[in-house]
Order: C-alpha cells, then structure tokens, then sequence
C-alpha cells in the first residue's frame, strides 16, 4: 500500500528527514511517535503528497501502486482527493457550512452527484452518531462532534488510506478513546489502511505496529 525509500527532507539548512525507508500494508493500523522535532509531521505530509522530498538517489514514493512523485501537480491532486483522507488535530472544519456540507466538500471537489454525495454523507454521519446534527454548523459542536465530522469528510471519497496527525490531541480522555476505538472499527468495516502521528502512547500501543522516530529516522521497523 505504501513503500517509501530513501525519504530527506530539508529546511534550509535543518535535515529534517534523513533517509526514510517504511512499508505499510494494505489494512495496517501504524502509529507514529517520537518527540517533538523527531520528523513525524513531516514523514506524514510527505506520505500524504502533502509536502515533496529531497531528489536523491533511489529516492521513491509508492502509494497504492502508483509512483507519485511522477505525478504532475494536477494529476497528483486527483490522486489525492480520490485515494487519500486527512484527520488533523484541529479539525479544519469550515465555520460557515453545516456537518453535512463540511462532509460533501472533497466529494464535490471530485465532481461527484449532489444528491449521492449528500445522501452518502448523511450515511456516514449517522454511523458516527451525528444523524442528530448534521445541519449543524461546527460553533454549534463539542470537540468530539467535530472530530467525528472531519473522520466522516476524510472517508466521504472512500479512500485507500487515512493519515491523521495527532487526532484526539485537542480532545478529553473520554472523546479520545471513542475516537481510538473508531479507527479500528472503521478499518476492520471499510478496510482502510490508518497511518497516525500520536503522542497518545496507551494509542500508539493499540495500532497493529509503532513506528519511533529518533532524529529523523525510524529507529525501529
């Protein structure tokens, strides 16, 4: 599902990401956790086609069996869109559209039906328990409500794989949990592959593999 090798990365003249190698299967549950400037957000974006790496030597990224440091920028934002979702510690929810709207976003940006695409929305928030508030807008949410809209917005396009970054990090013990035990629920139900940036250690245990990242690499495999 994901091969990356030979991974840097750079800020000026800070080596951030230092050679990279990782293999993560298809319906694989992989915290990744180190301390802060270890490189995990970085790794993470990077995964996600969010940001590029370094061109080095044998440098690649494999992403559903597709090459996507190939990709131009626009064949790459379709990739994206279709193939991967993003749960992020804020939860980025836009404040003037409701649940449900915020859940449609990445399926209208796919130019998908209206009405499949709402209706399916409507499918997802109500498997999260949100049936109740999908025409509420996200002022109108407690911070466990909004964590469980953005998980509904990053699975609306159903996509192969799901990166999040310190999801439950803004939540309390109780949401937190909820939000752990959704993930394994969501992935033995749908079989997405979960690929988690976490300083959650009781989480980072419960995914089928952790990753430590020490100085920009991953100190176990």
């Amino acid at each position: 599902m994901i091969t990356a090798k030979n991974i840097h990365k750079y800020y000026d003249n800070l080596h951030v990401l230092k050679g990279v190698d990782l293999h993560i299967k298809q319906g694989e549950i992989v915290s990744i956790v180190g301390a802060s400037g270890a490189g995990k957000t970085t790794l993470l974006q990077i995964l996600g086609t969010l940001d590029i790496p370094e061109k080095k030597e044998n440098t690649s990224l494999e992403l559903n069996n597709q090459n996507v440091l190939l990709m131009k920028d626009k064949a790459l934002s379709k990739f994206r869109n279709k193939h991967l979702g993003f749960i992020f510690q804020f939860h980025q929810l836009l404040p003037e559209f409701t649940a449900l709207e915020n859940v449609c976003i990445p399926a209208f940006i796919a130019g998908n039906d209206k009405t499949i695409t709402e209706k399916e929305a409507m499918k997802l928030l109500d498997y999260l328990g949100l049936s109740d508030r999908i025409h509420h807008k996200p002022n109108e949410l407690s911070g466990g409500e909004q964590q469980r809209v953005s998980v509904a917005r990053a699975l609306i396009n159903k996509p192969n794989v799901i990166f999040a970054d310190e999801p439950s990090g803004n939540l309390d013990t109780a949401s937190a949990e909820n939000l752990h035990q959704l993930f394994f629920k969501l992935r033995d139900e749908f079989g997405q592959t979960f690929v988690i940036v976490t300083h959650n250690e009781v989480f980072a245990n419960m995914a089928d593999r952790k990753l430590v990242m020490v100085d920009g690499l991953i100190s176990n495999k």
